[in-house]
């Protein structure tokens, strides 16, 4: 059966907006080389900087960039943050100034929008890939162990070499950087939102680094008996069990204890070990908080003082 002309138009108008998107970032994508492999990074200003994914440039001495013009430049690693997987190194400008593409505000994307991926997945250079967003808001377990929260799923095939490279939407502006996919699946690829990458790059760009605080204890996420939790006016279902606390730490100083359930933290539920996680922010480095155990049964309340997390 032949294809009814609405069908046509349809597929033009599909097509239209992949090619103006490509052709308007595809100049700014870089592959990166590395003495372990490499990957894909975006330039996001005239001058040089490149965002990338953590693992693509970590522990690599030599970096080099090569965008579509063919100009292959050193880069230097301007700071790396495995906690969100991001990195940003910096290019020699050579032969005048580096296309460019801009972060779009990720609070606006929707599930079902068209979402296309730029990278360079075993070295075949400039690939394109094209899809829809599958899903937004999910969480993704970095390399360190951390949450990497507010990821975008998309189901554009990405392949290793994508890494780093742009997730863009229809009007050209990346909505994500592409970090991982899920293999042998298929069509389950993920992207750092854009809003989450533009927080990290400021950050590595001004210190190098990201940071956070660190409180020194190792802990699971366990069920509080709803019983305990009434007889103590806690609207909570679980908490994080202090399996170890570190000598010299913070919590060690505060009087925290094995066997301990932490269950509120800044004045904020502590449901789990990545809640805590997300509410030790570089804001709390050597700030008092109130933190709310219970220990046998009792509920008490202590004062950590968070140091900051080594990088």
């Amino acid at each position: 059966m032949l294809p009814r002309p609405d069908d046509d138009h349809l597929l033009d108008a599909y097509s239209r907006a992949v090619t103006t998107s490509v052709d308007r970032v595809s100049p700014a994508v870089a592959r990166i080389d590395t003495e372990r492999g490499g990957g894909s990074g975006v330039v996001l200003s005239p001058d040089g900087l490149i965002l990338t994914n953590d693992h693509v440039v970590a522990r690599s001495r030599r970096l080099h960039a090569i965008l579509p013009d063919g100009r292959s430049m050193r880069a230097d690693l301007i700071g790396s943050d495995a906690h969100s997987d991001l990195a940003v190194v910096r290019t020699s400008v050579e032969g005048g100034p580096l296309p460019f593409a801009s972060l779009a505000d990720s609070s606006g994307v929707r599930v079902g929008q068209i979402a296309i991926a730029i990278g360079n997945p075993y070295g075949f250079h400039h690939t394109v890939t094209a899809g829809i967003v599958s899903a937004i808001g999910r969480s993704l377990r970095g390399q360190s162990g951390r949450l990497i929260e507010d990821v975008i799923q998309t189901d554009a095939s990405l392949n290793p070499g994508n890494s780093g490279g742009p997730l863009i939407d229809s009007n050209g502006a990346v909505i994500g950087i592409n970090t991982a996919m899920i293999q042998p699946a298929h069509g389950l690829s993920f992207a750092i939102a854009s809003n989450t990458a533009r927080f990290v790059t400021g950050r590595l760009i001004r210190d190098g680094r990201v940071r956070r605080s660190y409180i020194g204890v190792a802990g699971q996420t366990v069920p509080v008996p709803r019983a305990l939790s009434r007889f103590h006016s806690l609207a909570i279902a679980s908490g994080v069990l202090v399996a170890s606390v570190d000598v010299g730490s913070p919590a060690a100083s505060c009087g925290l204890k094995e066997g301990d359930i932490i269950v509120g933290f800044a004045d904020e539920i502590v449901s789990g070990v990545d809640a805590l996680h997300r509410l030790l922010t570089g804001e709390r480095v050597g700030v008092a908080t109130m933190t709310i155990v219970l220990r046998r049964g009792e509920r008490r309340t202590l004062t950590v003082l968070p140091s900051e997390l080594a990088s």
